[in-house]
């Protein structure tokens, strides 16, 4: 038997004008739901252009309340549109207290969690620590209690965000919690100056790891990313090119969709929930996990 998601991820480029971000987001998910799908995935920070990329006190202004106008943008368009949207703010939770936050729009409009970002980069042209402060957790109508799925009304979705998709603890650490689906909104590019193949060698990296992800636990993922290029304000660095290519992956790794590295699109794909069980009774890996040999995990590096 299966269980069939019509999900959709988004990619487009993104300029400083918020009204013209929105717009584009909209176009977007209006196509997916016209093209039936249950589940839209926008792109991390996706109402701003990748501010991170220098450090400026006055960039703070751009962070809002959650709730706030964007959560009740999308959650409106969410009850519109009967679809569940997991959208990406740069969120201010208290004086001095920023965060980078995925929301989840239920198809009745409704606010139902939120996650904030754990892992934060400091690099150059990702300055993100300078902005935001780890998660502390996703909520989802209890305490924060680490990583844990967002119930829906189409499933359980373990929503992370960018440079959580790098460590396979996050990851796991939402499969046993119970996700059906890992969802990456995600904002990265390669640097212009960087030779052609290294460039090619970061893009590839970054989609494997995700891959692996699907196939260390038996789950999809979605991920949607930004594209188009976007320029230094310091002219310290050669600036960002986003590299696009959104995809979704089935839970053994194999591409389901995959957009382009330039274009704006919208992909709608079916996702066979029901896969997830056969594919864990093939390959049991979380049978097999020696729980009693991992304590070590805890520990930064083993001296």
């Amino acid at each position: 038997m299966s269980r069939l998601l019509r999900a959709a991820i988004v990619q487009h480029a993104c300029s400083s004008d918020r009204a013209d971000n929105l717009a584009r987001s909209t176009a977007a998910i209006r196509e997916a739901a016209a093209a039936g799908a249950q589940l839209v995935l926008l792109q991390e920070l996706h109402t701003s252009l990748y501010f991170c990329q220098h450090e400026s006190t006055a960039l703070f202004d751009l962070a809002e309340s959650i709730p706030g106008p964007s959560t009740d943008y999308f959650g409106a368009l969410a009850k519109e549109l009967g679809v569940v949207i997991v959208a990406s703010l740069f969120e201010k939770r208290a004086a001095g207290l920023y965060h980078n936050t995925a929301v989840v729009l239920e198809r009745d409009g409704r606010l139902i969690g939120k996650y904030r970002k754990m892992h934060i980069p400091d690099d150059p042209g990702y300055y993100e620590k300078f902005y935001f402060t780890p998660g502390d957790a996703a909520t989802s109508g209890a305490p924060p209690a680490g990583f844990v799925p967002i119930e829906t009304s189409v499933g359980k979705l373990g929503v992370l965000v960018c440079w959580d998709q790098w460590y396979p603890e996050a990851a796991r650490l939402m499969a046993l919690a119970g996700a059906e689906l890992l969802l990456y909104p995600t904002a990265i590019g390669a640097n212009p100056a960087d030779p052609v193949d290294e460039q090619q060698r970061q893009r590839d990296a970054w989609i494997t790891i995700q891959r692996a992800h699907a196939v260390a636990n038996g789950l999809p993922v979605l991920v949607s990313n930004r594209i188009g290029f976007e320029a230094d304000p310091t002219e310290q660095t050669a600036g960002a090119q986003f590299w696009g290519s959104s995809f979704v992956a089935g839970p053994q790794g194999e591409f389901l969709a995959q957009a382009s590295t330039d274009g704006a699109e919208v992909r709608v794909v079916d996702i066979d929930l029901e896969r997830s069980e056969n594919v864990r009774r093939w390959w049991p890996f979380l049978r097999d996990r020696r729980v009693d040999a991992y304590g070590d995990l805890v520990r930064r590096f083993r001296d």
